[in-house]
């Protein structure tokens, strides 16, 4: 089963922006680069910090905490494949913004 979390239109970042999103348990971050968005969970997976108010640099967070560099396409530290954030499909239909989740089970 997937869920699809809709963003309210007033969490909808506008280009350069972001915003957290809380929904179904999950805290995730949404960043709006370039007019193309990108959703990953809102906890670095070193020690749990927030990423959504990390420094962005084009597709890049870094967390507050420890520094770690993560593309958000990938979601993986950058230059690495050993540590990974949770990154998700956004897509837009008809104006408004959803956010995919797949389950355990259909990803396996």
């Amino acid at each position: 089963m997937t869920l699809r979390i809709e963003v309210p239109d007033a969490k909808v970042p506008a280009p350069g922006g972001r915003a957290l999103i809380e929904s179904a348990g999950k805290s995730l971050a949404l960043f709006n680069v370039e007019g193309q968005f990108y959703a990953i969970d809102d906890s670095c997976p070193h020690q749990g910090s927030s990423l959504c108010g990390g420094r962005l640099d084009g597709k890049v967070i870094q967390c507050c905490a420890h520094g770690l560099r993560f593309n958000l396409a990938s979601g993986y530290l950058l230059n690495s494949t050993a540590l990974k954030v949770g990154n998700y499909p956004v897509e837009v239909q008809d104006g408004r913004v959803f956010i995919v989740i797949a389950s355990e089970e259909s990803a396996s």
